[in-house]
């Protein structure tokens, strides 16, 4: 029997701002159902290899496969119809203040599946419930919300088309370590139910822990440390070592300036 293809494939994937580069050659496979959460320092690319996974930023050179489908340099309307299988929840939620708190639920269905707003209104306050939020927070304003309750909503908007491939960019970003974990069983458990491709960012240890199936690392624009979440701490690498653990002392090294 043939392994099944991955569902996102990245090849050799470059990724340059001037003289910076930011991606260096990136070789990293998501396979169908599983949660992949990429690890490293800020500035590593970890956004920037999202964001050119979703066309928001258009690579250099390299290869980007969803579904066995070449998505670089894929026209406007047919790149439209491969991000319809995506949700994401970004890092500080990215509420529409404008809106209620259902509406931002529903908005990937109002806007881009055509449905009407009742419809569209049942599934959204379906979705908080999901997240553990009751139909009385549908109708206030993303300023009415605290911290952990907007990464709620966030996340029921992530899930709301019920997509085949969700990313999470630092999921657990800005909440205290309580309500990180509500959140992270909240993503695990959105995750199964849809059997949905999961692809994370984050520098949290205890997300990682908690959420991944498999965890890779880039520092330099490359992936250095690729293993079951569960090989992590024997993984070998001396780099991984150090971050997961977090230890000033080790390669990685911080550019420091002098006072």
């Amino acid at each position: 029997m043939t392994e099944a293809a991955p569902k996102i494939a990245i090849r050799d994937l470059h990724k340059a701002f001037g003289d910076k580069k930011v991606l260096n050659g990136i070789d990293l496979d998501v396979g169908i159902g599983e949660s992949l959460v990429v690890i490293g320092g800020s500035g590593t690319g970890k956004s920037v290899m999202i964001k050119c996974v979703l066309g928001i930023v258009e690579p250099d050179s390299g290869s980007i496969k969803v579904d066995g489908e070449e998505v670089v340099g894929m026209p406007a309307r047919e790149r439209e119809r491969v991000l319809s299988k995506f949700g994401m929840l970004f890092q500080g939620g990215a509420l529409f203040d404008s809106l209620s708190v259902w509406e931002n639920v529903a908005f990937g269905l109002v806007a881009g599946k055509g449905m009407g707003r009742i419809e569209a209104k049942e599934i959204a306050l379906r979705k908080l419930g999901a997240v553990g939020l009751g139909p009385e927070v549908g109708e206030l304003s993303p300023a009415e919300l605290s911290g952990g309750m907007q990464k709620r909503v966030a996340l029921a908007r992530a899930i709301a088309t019920e997509p085949e491939i969700i990313f999470f960019d630092e999921p657990t970003t800005g909440l205290d370590p309580i309500m990180g974990d509500v959140i992270n069983d909240l993503v695990k458990k959105c995750v199964q139910a849809l059997g949905a491709t999961a692809l994370s960012i984050t520098h949290d240890m205890a997300s990682v822990r908690r959420i991944a199936d498999r965890v890779a690392m880039i520092y330099n624009g490359r992936i250095i440390w690729n293993g079951s979440v569960k090989d992590i701490d024997r993984s070998g690498n001396d780099h991984v070592d150090q971050f997961i653990h977090g230890r000033a002392e080790g390669p990685i090294k911080m550019p420091i300036r002098p006072l």
